[in-house]
C-alpha cells in the first residue's frame, strides 16, 4: 500500500471521521480508522459500532499500490493537524508499519489488520429522503439542544424524526422542555418515526453544512443513513417509544406576551449570573406592557431586569429554568417572540408571532 496526498485535502475528511471514534475502547481495533486505496480512491472508514463514517477521497494521482489497513484514529489526527499548510505527505505500509513521510518529519504508526475492522449491518432502507443539507441542519439546530443526557427514560436520549406526506418534523424532549420544528412538505406514504441517538445526531451536525446541496436520508427499522458528497454516514437507532409529544404541547393559552428576543435574552443572561448555580430558577412577572426577571441566590444577591413588552390584562408570575429560556431565544432566528401561558401553573409556549417552523415548550418551577 503506497501513495501520495497533500496534507490540506484529507484535514476535514479525517477530523470528521475520527470525531465518531471513541477515545475508549474495549477492541483495541476500534480506536483506528480504516484506510483501504484502490486506483486514485482513498476511503476512510471510522466506527464505535453504533455510528459509522465513510468519507472517500480522490488522489490527485492513482496510488502507487493498492491495499488496505488500519491506523490509530487520534495519533493519525494529531499528526496531521501539526504538519504545515499545502505540505505533501507519502504514505507506504512497510512490513505492518505505515510510514508517513512529509519535508524533514518522518513518522511510523503502529497498525492492525483491516481484516479486524467491524462494520455495521445497515439493512434495507425502507423510506428514502432527498432534502437540502441546510434543511437537515435546521431540523438538528432549532431543536437537538432539548434532548436528554444519560436520561434512564434511554429514548430521550435523542431526536425523534417524524415523516408524513404532509411534514418532516424534529422533535427533542429531557421532560422538562420540548422543542419542535416542523419542514414541509413532508415524503413517503403514511407516517414513519425513528429515535436517533444522541451522538448521531451530534455527528450528523457537524457532517452537514449550510449550503444548498442536497443529501439523502434512507430510513430503516434499526439505522438511518445519510449520504452526501463523498460521505456515507450510518448510525443505528434507539429502540424504543417516543412519548406523545403532541399531548405535552398546551393549547389554548389565554395570556400572550410579545417582546423584542434580543432585549429578552440579554435580559435573562444577566439576571442569570446572581441565580442559584445548581437549580437556575428565575422569577418572571408578567405586568401591563412590562416583562420583569428576577433571580436570587443563597448568598442573598439579587438581579432584577424589566423588558418593555405587548401584554395587557392581570399581572401573572412564575417561575422558570433561565437556561432553558436562554437556549430557546439562541435558535429563534425572528426579532419578536411570543410567549404564551394561561396561569402561574402552565408551561409557556415560546414561538415567532407568525407561528414559524419551531414551536418551544417549557415547564414551570417552584421558587
Amino acid at each position: 500500500m503506497k501513495f501520495s496526498v497533500s496534507r490540506d485535502l484529507l484535514l476535514r475528511p479525517l477530523q470528521l471521521v475520527t470525531g465518531v471514534v471513541e477515545r475508549r475502547q474495549t477492541l483495541p481495533v476500534l480506536s483506528n480508522l480504516l484506510l483501504s486505496v484502490d486506483g486514485q480512491h482513498l476511503t476512510m472508514t471510522g466506527t464505535d459500532l453504533e455510528v459509522q463514517l465513510v468519507a472517500r477521497v480522490e488522489l490527485p494521482e492513482a496510488a502507487a499500490e493498492n491495499g488496505e489497513i488500519t491506523l490509530p484514529a487520534r495519533k493519525l489526527i494529531d499528526i496531521w493537524r501539526a504538519l504545515p499548510e499545502g505540505s505533501k505527505v507519502d504514505f507506504v505500509l512497510d512490513d505492518q508499519r505505515a510510514v508517513l513521510r512529509s519535508g524533514a518529519s518522518k513518522f511510523q504508526l503502529a497498525t492492525l489488520p483491516a481484516s479486524e475492522f467491524p462494520g455495521i449491518d445497515e439493512g434495507a432502507g425502507e423510506l428514502e429522503i432527498d432534502l437540502a443539507q441546510v434543511q437537515l441542519r435546521q431540523l438538528i439546530d432549532r431543536t437537538s439542544f432539548s434532548m436528554a443526557q444519560q436520561d434512564v427514560r434511554y429514548f430521550l436520549n435523542g431526536m425523534l424524526l417524524e415523516v408524513t406526506p404532509d411534514h418532516l418534523r424534529s422533535v427533542a424532549t429531557d421532560g422538562h422542555r420540548l422543542a419542535m420544528c416542523t419542514l414541509t412538505p413532508g415524503a413517503g406514504d403514511g407516517k414513519q418515526q425513528v429515535i436517533v441517538p444522541r451522538k448521531g445526531v451530534n455527528e450528523l451536525a457537524r457532517l452537514v453544512a449550510e449550503g444548498d446541496d442536497h443529501l439523502r436520508l434512507s430510513l430503516g427499522s434499526n439505522h438511518l443513513k445519510a449520504e452526501l458528497g463523498g460521505y456515507t454516514f450510518i448510525t443505528k437507532l434507539v429502540d424504543g417509544r417516543f412519548p406523545d409529544y403532541e399531548k405535552v404541547i398546551p393549547r389554548g393559552g389565554t395570556r400572550e406576551s410579545i417582546g423584542d428576543r434580543q432585549q429578552l435574552r440579554e435580559a435573562f443572561s444577566r439576571a442569570a449570573i446572581l441565580s442559584n448555580e445548581k437549580y437556575r430558577g428565575v422569577r418572571i412577572t408578567l405586568s401591563e406592557g412590562l416583562l420583569t426577571v428576577q433571580a436570587n441566590n443563597p448568598e442573598q444577591e439579587e438581579a432584577e431586569e424589566a423588558v418593555p413588552v405587548q401584554f395587557t390584562g392581570d399581572s401573572l408570575e412564575m417561575g422558570f429554568n433561565v437556561s432553558y429560556l436562554q437556549d430557546v431565544l439562541s435558535v429563534l432566528g425572528s426579532e419578536q417572540v411570543r410567549i404564551t401561558v394561561s396561569d402561574a401553573n402552565s408551561s409557556a409556549v415560546i414561538e415567532e408571532p407568525g407561528g414559524g417552523d419551531a414551536l418551544y415548550v417549557v415547564m414551570p418551577m417552584r421558587l
